[in-house]
């Protein structure tokens, strides 16, 4: 299996600016609270009202670059941007519900002290986001007081029966892994999250983490640690931030953790099967919010096959990329991300 990458993106996002985030678990119930959105309003959303998730296509991510160095790669972005919608909507959020029902535990965790920050989200999300952002595919009930997905034709309350409940609606209603970060002891901590498609990581691992602990096992961290603890404090509302960040996968899967057992399948020795190998890359956004002042990092992960990137003519390119790894101010990474398993194996094929 390949090394853990979640680590990398945030460190990116913020090294960057330096930005990140990550996960753990825990199981238990909180009572719902006051949902009533807070008295500072969000910025305004900008309708898609003609928007059609069939025959929208997903984003070609590549931005290689021949030489892997720690640098800012992150452009700011409007909030109405926060959320991505394609034609893999309806396949991706009914594979988020059936891994949501087989491994709660591991994909959907939260603190106490998290409770706020959920329902902060929930409230935005379900009410002021989606149905204003995609009135083609989400409306409200004429009270309010219902959500209706008109894709998959399930319906969720705005106000949650419970935080648990509140992470488990989200994370099959939206394609993005989320993660709450609060602040905590000048830094910040991680104290919610619903992650259905893990890269090579356990989010319930990372529940209840710092910062500087979360990137413990990234190289190269200590060189930007506080610069990230900075962004993270000057981060505002309403200014979000993106990236993109990639790697290379040697299988099919998007739940890619040690509770997928098909993942083990794909790691046994020899050089892997190029038509299983795919570049994974993910489209990275850090905002805060206004009530309760938490950080959310989500990520959108899209699966390009490796066969249809050298098709496209950008082999040669995609190699150099790879290569660059372990020629940069990190040589660490190439060891990191798991390269020395696929690394020369992928480059003498998108050259060949």
């Amino acid at each position: 299996m390949q090394v853990p990458i979640l680590a990398v993106g945030i460190l990116l996002a913020v090294c960057l600016l330096y930005a990140k985030t990550w996960v753990s678990r825990r199981k238990q119930t909180a009572p719902t609270q006051d949902l009533s959105y807070p008295e500072e309003k969000p910025a305004a959303i900008a309708p898609l009202d003609n928007f059609d998730w069939r025959t929208k296509k997903p984003p070609q991510f590549r931005g290689f670059k021949p030489k892997y160095n720690i640098s800012m790669g992150i452009r700011r972005d409007t909030p109405s941007e926060l959320l991505s919608i394609d034609h893999d909507y309806l396949d991706r959020v009914n594979q988020r519900r059936e891994i949501l029902k087989q491994h709660e535990d591991t994909v959907c965790g939260f603190l106490p002290g998290g409770e706020q920050a959920v329902l902060e989200i929930y409230a935005y999300f379900l009410t002021e986001y989606l149905p204003v952002r995609y009135p083609t595919m989400f409306q409200l009930s004429q009270d309010g007081t219902i959500f209706n997905n008109l894709v998959t034709n399930r319906s969720f309350p705005t106000k949650p029966l419970d935080v648990r409940s509140a992470l488990l609606n989200l994370g099959e209603i939206v394609e993005e892994e989320l993660f709450l970060l609060m602040p905590d002891s000048d830094s910040y901590r991680l104290v919610a999250y619903v992650c259905c498609f893990p890269s090579s990581f356990d989010p319930a691992e990372k529940l209840g983490l710092l910062l500087k602990d979360i990137h413990k096992p990234v190289p190269g961290y200590e060189k930007i640690g506080p610069s990230m603890e900075r962004f993270f404090a000057k981060l505002q509302v309403g200014s979000p931030i993106k990236r993109q960040n990639w790697s290379v996968q040697v299988h099919p899967e998007l739940f890619d953790c040690e509770a997928n057992h098909r993942v083990k399948n794909y790691d046994g020795p020899g050089e892997p099967n190029i038509e299983d190998t795919f570049l994974r890359s993910e489209l990275q956004t850090l905002t805060r919010f206004p009530n309760t002042q938490a950080i959310l990092f989500s990520f959108k992960t899209y699966l390009f096959k490796v066969t249809d990137v050298k098709a496209q003519g950008q082999g040669p390119e995609f190699a150099e990329a790879i290569e660059g790894i372990r020629q940069g101010n990190v040589p660490e990474m190439w060891e990191y991300k798991g390269a020395t398993k696929w690394g020369e194996t992928v480059c003498r094929y998108l050259r060949s």
